[in-house]
């Protein structure tokens, strides 16, 4: 009961204007410098493929294989290990987005790939979660292997 009144106290003050409200993990403010959030924004161009109200997926510029997705939250979390600040909606449409886009590109039946990186040491490049959704031909068995070092 002791977190209850200042809570409800707070909602009195900010109905009447009084107070500024403190924003929950849906709104915190986004990154300006983050590519994904000006694309979720339409501040940045993308080939959009699918979008609903918690995500958005579209074409990577720089395609690894035949068919390369990203799906994105809207809501702005750094990688993986903030998952837990997207709604359980959110995290479910995620997955369901994945396995969507790679239906409608046709390579749900012969096999896809779902990567994301987590992380500096996981070479990940965009720091808001995405996850690449790739197909549409053999791709390598192993992708965990580190290449081989250089020959002086």
């Amino acid at each position: 009961m002791r977190g209850f009144v200042p809570v409800l106290l707070g909602l009195a003050l900010a109905s009447q204007g009084l107070v500024a409200q403190v924003p929950t993990p849906a709104s915190t403010p986004k990154p300006a410098a983050c590519i994904f959030c000006r694309i979720v924004a339409g501040q940045a161009p993308s080939k959009k493929v699918y979008e609903d109200s918690h995500v958005l997926a579209f074409w990577d510029i720089q395609p690894r294989a035949k068919v390369h997705l990203l799906v994105i939250p809207k809501q702005h979390v750094a990688s993986l290990k903030e998952l837990d600040d997207l709604s359980v909606e959110a995290r479910a449409a995620l997955l369901s987005a994945c396995v969507k886009v790679a239906k409608d590109q046709g390579i749900l039946d012969k096999g896809f790939r779902v990567i994301t990186n987590a992380g500096k040491d996981a070479n990940q490049s965009v720091f808001h979660l995405h996850f690449h959704v790739v197909g549409g031909e053999q791709l390598r068995e192993d992708a965990i292997t580190k290449d081989p070092a250089p020959q002086p």
